[in-house]
């Protein structure tokens, strides 16, 4: 790794658009833990577009995440949704405008996957209602987009880990919030569950115009997916802006420690990794 490295910041990249996330100073650790994982970083996700945050093994991405979701509370800093505090809003109140789908989902093996889907739905009823028309046809629609109808009656223990993830994002759209943050979608499935679910994160974008955050191990998936790119390294963002800029050589060299080979093609961005460096290279 390379000593001083000095961080873009983010703000310039999202400026000329409407945001729909603000962090600002966010400090967010665990307790106990000591420092604190993301240590005062600012960050500004542009509404109705997809940004993905990539970063090595600990470098912050899925505790950023949290914090964005008010799932951690901060140490210190804020978070802005639509400019109102995330931590102002109820519980429901912020599930009707946010949704978060985590790295470890669990329900019981023989909920039915439309019953699963269904779940999604409580931010919009009151405690002892029953589903309306609007729930039902939210729920089909979920289902219709994640492309699950044909396992609609199955019991969820019974699907594979592909089948399994993309009904947890069928519950979540059906949720129905304005932005909605995914940790890690599409790590452990194979190569057409990955690209099934990165389809979901795409028509989300462009037919329902929803806020995407989400958190991605391969890089090449960002590059091709994503409108914005945050690249995180030690708990800082190292750079953001759109894929083109962000995701380069250099940058792959710095923040993963990876010698890589960057070129555009019809397909955008191509990204051949050719070998690990080690301090002896960073010199």
């Amino acid at each position: 790794m390379q000593d001083g490295k000095t961080p873009r910041e983010p703000t310039e990249e999202a400026s000329d658009g409407e945001t729909a996330i603000n962090a600002d100073e966010l400090v967010v650790g665990y307790p106990g833990a000591g420092e604190p994982v993301v240590d005062g970083e600012t960050l500004a996700v542009p509404e109705g577009e997809v940004t993905a945050l990539i970063g090595p093994n600990g470098s912050g991405k899925s505790t950023l995440l949290k914090g964005l979701a008010n799932r951690l509370e901060p140490e210190d800093g804020r978070v802005l949704l639509d400019g109102r505090r995330v931590d102002s809003f109820g519980s429901k109140e912020l599930a009707r405008k946010l949704g978060r789908l985590s790295q470890q989902n669990t329900a019981p093996d023989t909920i039915s996957v439309e019953e699963l889907v269904e779940r999604g739905r409580y931010p919009h009823r009151g405690f002892f209602e029953s589903g309306t028309d609007a729930d039902e046809a939210a729920v089909d629609d979920a289902i219709a987009m994640a492309g699950v109808e044909h396992l609609r009656d199955r019991e969820v223990g019974t699907l594979s880990g592909g089948q399994t993830q993309l009904v947890w994002i069928a519950m979540a759209l059906a949720q129905d919030t304005d932005v909605l943050l995914l940790d890690e979608p599409t790590t452990f499935l194979d190569p057409h569950h990955q690209l099934e679910v990165m389809q979901v994160v795409e028509t989300l974008r462009d037919e329902s115009e929803t806020t995407v955050v989400v958190v991605l191990h391969d890089i090449a998936q960002a590059a091709r997916y994503a409108d914005h790119v945050v690249a995180l390294e030690g708990g800082s963002v190292y750079a953001a802006g759109p894929p083109e800029t962000v995701v380069t050589s250099q940058l792959l060299a710095d923040v993963f420690e990876i010698e890589a080979a960057v070129s555009t093609t019809e397909h955008g961005l191509q990204i051949t990794l050719l070998r690990p460096l080690h301090d002896e290279d960073q010199k």
